[in-house]
C-alpha cells in the first residue's frame, strides 16, 4: 500500500503562495500556461488560448500594474488558475481577455469578430460595469456583482473566471493603500471565497480565505503562523506514525487506499477556534488524515476500522456521504484520540468524491466527444442559485448583496416539510422564514408552526433536522410589522416589506397623479392626459424607477417631488418676467425663489414644513415680513383661510445652501443602529444638525435632522437609509418641523 504524507502545516499567504509554474524571476510566461493546457487540451484548442494571449499581450502593451509588472501578467496569471482546474479553452481564453474591453481601445465587437460569440459573452461576463457614474462606492459594488451573477445564469463559468481574477488580486494588494487592501479583502471573505465554497471549489476557497484573513487580521495571522511552526517537526513525527498504524490496518482488512496527511489552512483553525471557543491547542483537525478509497462501500469499512483502531470522541462524527453538501461535497468526518493520546480528524472519501471537493463544480466540466459536458446532477446542485436569480428581480442591488451575505453564503441549517422533501435554510433562520421560503402567500398567511409536531415560538430557530409545519390564518390574513424585527432572512424581510408598500400603492398612486397634473397647471404646461406614454416612461427611467405607476406611487408617499417629476418630461415652461428675490441679511439666503407679478419682498423659508429646492412650493405674504415660502402640501397652507395671501413663487439660484431636514425612520431596535444610519449620512457628506431616538417594544423611532443642498439630495439619502437592515419605513417628518415654528399659524406670519 501506498503511503503518501502531505502534511501542509502553515499556509504562506497568498501574496507569495500557490503562484502557479512560475520562472525563478517571478515572471509568468506564455509556455507556462501552454503547458498546463496541453496536458489536457487537443493542440487546436491550446492554439486558441495563445491567439488570445496574443491580442492581450498587444492590447496591454505599455500597461503597468501598481506593483510595476507589465499588466498582461495579470490575465495571464488568471488564464493559469483556471487551466489548473482544467477549465475548457473558452474559458481560459476568456481568463485573458476579461480586462481587454475595460483597460484597452479594444472592443468587445473586436473580440467577438476574432473569438466569436461564447468567450465574448464570458469576457462581457466578468467586465465591470464602468460606464456608469454611481453615486456610492457600495452601489457600484453592488452592481458589478449582480451583474456577474446575472451573466452566471446563462454561464457558470463567468463566476470561475471571476473567482480567479480575485484569486490574483488578493495576492497583490501591497502597493494599494492600507484603505483599499481592507475593502478588497473584506469582499473577499464575504462574497467571493463564500461562493467558491457554495460552488464546491475547495482549492479557491481556502486560498481566497488566507489571502483576505492576511490584510484583515495580520496580527492574528502571524500569530497562528507562528503556533503552527513551532511544532512543525513534532506534528510531522506523529501524523507519520498515524499514517504507518492505519495503513497496516486497511492492509490487513484488504482496502486499497492513499492514505495521507490533510492541510491545514489559517482561516479554517482561526474559524474553529471562534465558533468553538476553544484555544489553538484543541482544534482537531491541526493533525489530519484523509484516506482515499475507491468506493463508497470501501469509505463505511474504513470507517470502521478507524473506530476499531482508535477510540471517536462524542459528537465529531459527520456523514456527508448520505447527506450531501449543497455544493456536492460528500465525505466521512471523524475526530479520535489517537497514538499517544492526541485528537486526530479522520476525513474518508472516493478519489471521485475528492475530486469534487477540490474542484467543486468545476470538475463537471469534461470533455465528451469534443463537446463540454456537464453531469446530469449539475441543475439540481444549483437549485439555491435559481432561487437568488428569482430575488435579484425583485430587489434593490445593494439589498441583493446583502440577500448574498445573510441568506446563502453563511451557514446552513437543513430541515423537512411534512412529506420529507428537504430544504435549506441559513443558520438562524425561523419557522416564519421557512413559511417565506416556501411561498409568499404562506409567510403572509403565518398563523403559527409545529416543529417535531410540537407548537413553537414565533422567534423558535430552526435546527438540523426539523420537520417543519406551517399552520395558516384566513386566506386575507397579512403579515404584521413586528415581524421585521425577528425574520432572519432578507428574503423575509423584503416580501414583508412588499406587502405593506403593496396595500398603500394604489392609494399613493392616485395621490402622485394628483399632485403632478396639479404641478402641470401650475406651470401652465398640457394637461397629464396629454403626455405621451413614451415621456412618461422615460421620466420614470431617468428618476430610477421601474415603471409609470411606481414613480406616481413615490410622488404619491412624497419620495420624490411633482416638480422633479415634471421636470423630466422635456416640456417648455412659458417664460415669465419675474423678478428674483435672494435673501438679504433678514432673512436666510437659502430662500431664493422667483416671485410672479411682486417685486422686492424679503423672503425666508417657512419652519413648519422646511421646504427644499426641488420641492414644489407656495408663498405666504406675510403682514411685514415679507414673503414666507411652504411646501406645496404643507398642513399650515392647506388649512389656512386667507387663500388671496397665496402666491406662486418657484425656485431661483440657491448658491449651494443647505436646508434643514428632519427625517422619522422607524426600525427594529437592535445594537450598532444609530452607527449605521450615521454612517450613511457621513458617506453623503451630510452635515446631522440633530439626532433623537426612542425606542419601545423592541422598535426604534429615529429623529435626524440633516442639512441638504436639494430634495435631489434628499431622495437620495431617504432611499440609502431605507436599505440598511432592520429599517421599515423612512420619511420627512413634519410634526418634528411643526414642533420647530412654535405652531405658528400660516397667516400669523
Amino acid at each position: 500500500m501506498a503511503i503518501h504524507i502531505e502534511e501542509a502545516v502553515e499556509v504562506e499567504h497568498a501574496l507569495n503562495g500557490a503562484a502557479g509554474a512560475q520562472t525563478p524571476e517571478g515572471v509568468l510566461r506564455l509556455d507556462d500556461l501552454l503547458t498546463e493546457l496541453r496536458s489536457y487540451l487537443p493542440e487546436d484548442e491550446a492554439a486558441v488560448v495563445r491567439r488570445a494571449y496574443n491580442m492581450a499581450a498587444v492590447a496591454h502593451d505599455g500597461q503597468f500594474r501598481r506593483s510595476g509588472e507589465p499588466f498582461v501578467q495579470h490575465p495571464l496569471a488568471v488564464a493559469l488558475e483556471l487551466a489548473k482546474l482544467r477549465l475548457d479553452c473558452a474559458t481560459v481564453a476568456a481568463g485573458l481577455l476579461h480586462d481587454v474591453p475595460e483597460d484597452t481601445a479594444l472592443t468587445l465587437g473586436e473580440i467577438e469578430a476574432r473569438f466569436g460569440k461564447e468567450i465574448t459573452l464570458l469576457v462581457d461576463g466578468v467586465t465591470k460595469l464602468t460606464r456608469i457614474a454611481w453615486e456610492t462606492l457600495e452601489e457600484e459594488q453592488a452592481e458589478n456583482l449582480r451583474k456577474m451573477f446575472l451573466a452566471m445564469a446563462q454561464d457558470i463559468r463567468v463566476v470561475l473566471v471571476k473567482l480567479c481574477d480575485r484569486l490574483h488580486n488578493i495576492r497583490t494588494l501591497e502597493p494599494f493603500s492600507i484603505e483599499r487592501r481592507r475593502r478588497i479583502a473584506q469582499e473577499t471573505l464575504e462574497i467571493y471565497a463564500p461562493l467558491a465554497h457554495r460552488l464546491g471549489i475547495w482549492e479557491l476557497k481556502w486560498r481566497l480565505e488566507d489571502g483576505a484573513f492576511y490584510y484583515l487580521d495580520y496580527e492574528r495571522y502571524q500569530e497562528l503562523k507562528r503556533l503552527l511552526a513551532m511544532r512543525r517537526e513534532t506534528r510531522e513525527r506523529y501524523v507519520h506514525h498515524a499514517l504507518a498504524l492505519l495503513s497496516d490496518e486497511l492492509a490487513a482488512m484488504n482496502l486499497v487506499a492513499k492514505v495521507s496527511g490533510r492541510p491545514k489552512h489559517l482561516y479554517s483553525i482561526h474559524r474553529k477556534m471562534l465558533r468553538k471557543n476553544v484555544p489553538f491547542e484543541e482544534v482537531y483537525d491541526l493533525l489530519a488524515v484523509r484516506v482515499l478509497v475507491d468506493s463508497e462501500a470501501d469509505c463505511y469499512a474504513t470507517l470502521g476500522t478507524v473506530h476499531r483502531l482508535w477510540t471517536p470522541i462524542p459528537g465529531e462524527f459527520d456523514d456527508y456521504i448520505a447527506r450531501a453538501k449543497p455544493n456536492m461535497y460528500r465525505s466521512l468526518h471523524t475526530a479520535v484520540i489517537g497514538p499517544a493520546g492526541q485528537p486526530l480528524e479522520v476525513q474518508i472519501r472516493t478519489h471521485e468524491m475528492h475530486q469534487v471537493a477540490e474542484y467543486g463544480i468545476a470538475a463537471h466540466w469534461r470533455y465528451k466527444e469534443g463537446r463540454q459536458h456537464i453531469n446530469e446532477e449539475f441543475d439540481v446542485k444549483l437549485a439555491w442559485f435559481r432561487q437568488l436569480m428569482a430575488w435579484q428581480e425583485e430587489v434593490g442591488a445593494e439589498d441583493f448583496v446583502e440577500a448574498l451575505k445573510t441568506d446563502i453564503f453563511q451557514d446552513q441549517v437543513f430541515v423537512f416539510t411534512p412529506r420529507g422533501d428537504i430544504k435549506e435554510m441559513p443558520a438562524g433562520a425561523i419557522p416564519l422564514d421557512f413559511a417565506y421560503r416556501i411561498h409568499t402567500d404562506l409567510g403572509h398567511r403565518y398563523a403559527g408552526a409545529r416543529v417535531n409536531s410540537r407548537l413553537v415560538a414565533l422567534e423558535y430557530q430552526l435546527q438540523n433536522g426539523d420537520i417543519v409545519e406551517i399552520l395558516t390564518g384566513r386566506p386575507d390574513r397579512g403579515p404584521s410589522r413586528d415581524w421585521l424585527n425577528v425574520v432572519g432572512t432578507a428574503h423575509a424581510r423584503s416580501k414583508i416589506r412588499q406587502w405593506f408598500k403593496r396595500q398603500q400603492r394604489e392609494e399613493n398612486a392616485a395621490r402622485g397623479r394628483e399632485l403632478v397634473a396639479k404641478e402641470l397647471q401650475r406651470l401652465g404646461l398640457p394637461e397629464l392626459s396629454s403626455i405621451e406614454p413614451e415621456a412618461l416612461a422615460a421620466a420614470a427611467s431617468e428618476l430610477r424607477v421601474a415603471s409609470v405607476e411606481t414613480l406616481f406611487a413615490v410622488v404619491g408617499y412624497g419620495g420624490l417631488s411633482p416638480h422633479q417629476v415634471v421636470s423630466k418630461f422635456g416640456l417648455q415652461v412659458p417664460e415669465v418676467e419675474t423678478p428674483q428675490i435672494l435673501g438679504t441679511p433678514s432673512s436666510p439666503p437659502t430662500a431664493g425663489v422667483t416671485v410672479s407679478g411682486v417685486g422686492d419682498l424679503f423672503t425666508r423659508i417657512a419652519r413648519c414644513c422646511n421646504p427644499v429646492p426641488g420641492d414644489s412650493i407656495v408663498g405666504f405674504i406675510t403682514r411685514g415680513r415679507g414673503l414666507t415660502v411652504h411646501r406645496h402640501n404643507c398642513p399650515n397652507v392647506q388649512s389656512t383661510a386667507e387663500r388671496e395671501r397665496l402666491i406662486d413663487v418657484e425656485w431661483g439660484a440657491t448658491h449651494q445652501q443647505v436646508y434643514p431636514i428632519t427625517l422619522r425612520v422607524e426600525s427594529g431596535d437592535r445594537p450598532g443602529l444609530a452607527r449605521d444610519v450615521t454612517t450613511i449620512v457621513a458617506e453623503d457628506k451630510i452635515n446631522i444638525v440633530d439626532l433623537r431616538v426612542t425606542t419601545e417594544s423592541g422598535a426604534a423611532t429615529f429623529f435626524v435632522t440633516v442639512e441638504v443642498t436639494d430634495v435631489n439630495q434628499l431622495v437620495r439619502l431617504i432611499q440609502r437609509i431605507e436599505r440598511i437592515k432592520d429599517v421599515s419605513h423612512v420619511a420627512r417628518d413634519t410634526s418634528v418641523t411643526a414642533a420647530a415654528s412654535n405652531g405658528e399659524p400660516v397667516g400669523a406670519q
